[in-house]
């Protein structure tokens, strides 16, 4: 099952630029909770939050270093590094799990030659865990490029894997 959502591909990455990221902070340091929108901005402008930005972040919220690098590094949909151009995202939860996730996962990984978390050596395509699409009824289920897809199995996967090659 797939839905007919266009596909998102990772947003052309953007110089890291510390001028831009104290501005876009200042800019948004008055909203309750900042600390999430900055990231999200900054993951949006960039592709990534840059290591860079951290301190930056810290000195216009008044916070510590460490408590943003925290912030980071719980939310898995921070990245730390730039991702591919295409991102492939396996659900890895309960139900998937139950019908043959794993298995595609690994599948995946030794296709792809990277370890779930990584990218390919040519940057074409980032490999990530996530846990639960909401397609439950219909897993195994991934996301690739913003677009979901339920019922997936070893022909569905190298398929879609195929079709990454750009």
């Amino acid at each position: 099952m797939q839905t007919d959502q266009s596909p998102v591909v990772s947003p052309a990455l953007r110089p890291f630029d510390a001028d831009a990221v104290r501005t876009r902070a200042e800019a948004l340091k008055h909203l309750d909770g900042a600390l999430m929108p900055i990231l999200h901005d900054l993951q949006e402008t960039y592709g990534y939050i840059d290591e860079a930005a951290l301190p930056i972040i810290a000195a216009v919220l008044n916070l510590t270093r460490a408590e943003v690098h925290g912030v980071v590094t719980f939310y898995h949909d921070f990245r730390r590094m730039p991702a591919g151009r295409h991102v492939v995202r396996l659900c890895r939860a309960e139900a998937c799990q139950a019908t043959g996730g794993e298995a595609l996962a690994a599948r995946a990984e030794q296709r792809l030659g990277i370890a779930t978390g990584g990218t390919t050596a040519d940057g074409r395509v980032t490999l990530e865990a996530v846990y639960c699409l909401g397609l439950c009824a219909v897993a195994p289920s991934a996301m690739v490029d913003g677009r979901l897809v339920g019922r997936l199995d070893e022909a569905a996967l190298d398929g879609l894997l195929a079709d990454l090659a750009d």
